[in-house]
């Protein structure tokens, strides 16, 4: 779906629950979601046990203790500071801070040009019901609002950034399912400031590849469209629209119909996939003409979603890492906090300055090679 495997709570694209109406009885209230926070990630200072005992017991036993690796340092920086200040003023809406996202210091702290966020438009409510997204869902969701592109364009062109990643939810119950709307978004962002870096994480358009192709030749950078799982896995996890075939088929699309297109999605690890069907997942993804892939772990946003089957340590990651790269990939991605747009403006620009200068230097031994041969020819 659009807004990928970053939809968890402590992932890219979750919505923290409501607290339940006053008077609410204690039953309904205790059936809330009551997932990780962005607390859940940070670092423990010296005193954190005394506070932990503090809490009592139930809180301990309702969230099970993180390992180290999912652990991060509270964001600070220059860079971040500034960035939310901007934020403020701006009154943009970002699913990095909405969903409490535990990569936000690094995606927003980024070296100068390299900082990332990552924003949501067609409003905060979804169609579909993947299972493990903790977005708002609908089947008639509000109407969209006709001056979000221009408003949108407006507050980037004046954001102190390089690289913005958009997405939306799903929006079915719309004729072109919101296909001309999100296209305009990125025409209205790219017209306004030309030199911008945008991706797009977008949806499936229910497989419909006129309104892919509407999206993909906007004006971006990168597509995005998130496979979330293995094949085996996917109506368990995925709503039952999605469709594993169905993604592959957009994001195949989306780089015929619009030459030079950089692609990307990514899937989600822990939920129950085995290791050669991830590596399926990946040919596929290459068969597809996919040239940037992340994966992550996924994490449970409450209760009533699927359970975590395991989490990986970062040993397994960085060995997909590795491997991802000697399949063929531009560039892989891969830890257990790492979504679909995490660091994504550091990630492309290394990318392609490493794809760079191998053509560079191939471009000079071909030259060489060809100097030699004349100097034969010559000396013949």
């Amino acid at each position: 779906r659009a807004r990928g495997h970053n939809a968890g709570l402590g992932r890219a694209f979750s919505r923290v629950a409501a607290p339940p109406a006053r008077g609410a009885s204690s039953a309904a209230a205790s059936q809330l979601p009551d997932g990780p926070s962005l607390d859940d990630f940070i670092q423990k200072g010296p005193n954190a046990a005394k506070s932990e005992v503090a809490s009592g017991s139930r809180l301990r036993q309702r969230r099970e203790r993180k390992p180290e690796w999912l652990k991060v340092e509270r964001p600070t920086g220059e860079n971040y500071q500034r960035l939310k200040k901007d934020l403020r003023s701006l009154k943009l809406a970002t699913v990095c801070e909405e969903a409490r996202c535990p990569n936000i210091g690094e995606c927003w702290g980024g070296k100068q040009g390299t900082a990332t966020a990552t924003i949501m438009v067609m409003g905060d409510t979804c169609t579909r019901a993947c299972r493990f997204c903790n977005v708002k869902t609908a089947r008639a969701p509000a109407a969209l609002d006709p001056l979000e592109p221009v408003h949108t364009a407006e507050a980037v062109a004046s954001w102190d950034i390089s690289y913005v990643v958009i997405t939306s939810v799903d929006r079915d119950d719309l004729a072109d399912q919101g296909a001309a709307h999100l296209a305009q978004v990125i025409a209205e962002i790219k017209n306004a400031k030309p030199s911008l870096m945008l991706e797009c994480l977008s949806p499936d358009f229910s497989g419909d590849h006129d309104l892919v192709a509407m999206v993909a030749g906007a004006g971006l950078n990168v597509f995005a469209h998130n496979i979330e799982t293995v094949e085996r896995l996917t109506p368990r996890v995925r709503d039952r629209r999605a469709n594993y075939r169905q993604s592959l088929g957009v994001l195949e699309a989306a780089r015929a119909r619009t030459p030079g297109l950089v692609t990307k999605s990514s899937i989600m690890l822990g939920v129950g996939e085995e290791a050669g069907e991830v590596r399926q997942a990946m040919r596929d993804l290459l068969n597809a003409g996919v040239e940037i892939f992340t994966l992550g772990q996924y994490l449970q946003p409450s209760k009533r979603h699927m359970p975590v089957s395991r989490q990986l340590p970062p040993e397994e990651y960085e060995a997909w890492r590795q491997e991802g790269m000697s399949m063929g990939f531009k560039y892989v991605a891969s830890g257990p906090l790492v979504r679909s747009s995490y660091r994504a403006g550091e990630f492309f620009l290394e990318a392609f300055a490493k794809e760079r200068a191998a053509e560079a230097a191939a471009a000079a031994a071909a030259a060489q090679a060809q100097r030699q041969v004349s100097a034969a020819a010559t000396a013949a």
